[in-house]
């Protein structure tokens, strides 16, 4: 039961991309990588209501530039109002990393089958102390109502102020997660509970990414 595999981890270079692409070698690797999470940890603290889903970051090689791609469910107020917040936000990523920041902000297309601001909404009601139970149920038949193929929550911790920390899942659907074709988003979200925190995971199975078949790349090159 101990080897476990991240399902993001699982599938990299097959059917999910890495969310930081640059490359550097010694300490340059740990001092970016470490500016990374620096980004990452600004960018979710100054936006923590804008619904910020998922954080990619890019580095020229060439110049002292650092690309952003933020998906957020609320890009309005990201953006603010004629653009004040996210030229803030560009302004405090400016001085922390000193380099020249270029943020583009995305929308995420359906809120209700993103792991992650699953998560969060989940984590969130948990804050607000309702029920567990509920919150979870009522996520997983929104995310299969929205198209969702398949969706397990698990949750762990002293649920509901109980003296013994437990864990509870709900699942609908097939999560396939010994599959690499599979297209799974996962995420791992924590609330701050006055009792103490509890983990949240989510997967979500979205149906599978087929490579292109042998018969459509030869019809392809005989069309050329």
């Amino acid at each position: 039961m101990g080897r476990k595999v991240h399902p993001i981890g699982f599938r990299l270079g097959i059917t999910k991309n890495h969310q930081a692409q640059w490359y550097a070698e010694g300490r340059e690797y740990a001092a970016l990588l470490g500016e990374d999470r620096a980004i990452r940890k600004l960018i979710r603290e100054e936006n923590d209501s804008a619904g910020i889903s998922k954080i990619e970051i890019e580095r020229l090689p060439v110049a002292r530039q650092v690309s952003i791609k933020i998906h957020t469910a609320k890009p309005g107020i990201l953006i603010g109002r004629k653009g004040a917040n996210v030229n803030l936000l560009r302004k405090k990523l400016e001085e922390l990393t000193g380099k020249k920041i270029h943020l583009d902000i995305l929308e995420v297309d359906n809120i209700d089958t993103d792991a992650y601001l699953i998560g969060q909404s989940i984590a969130q009601q948990l804050e607000r102390r309702i029920s567990h139970k509920r919150a979870m149920k009522q996520a997983v038949r929104r995310a299969m109502k929205a198209g969702a193929k398949g969706i397990m929550i698990t949750v762990g911790g002293r649920l509901g102020g109980a003296d013994m920390a437990r864990r509870e899942t709900v699942r609908e659907g097939r999560i396939p997660r010994h599959t690499l074709r599979a297209d799974i988003d996962y995420a791992h979200v924590e609330a701050l509970t006055t009792f103490s925190k509890i983990g949240i995971k989510v997967w979500v199975y979205k149906g599978d990414i087929l490579p292109e078949s042998k018969e459509e790349i030869s019809g392809a090159f005989s069309a050329s």
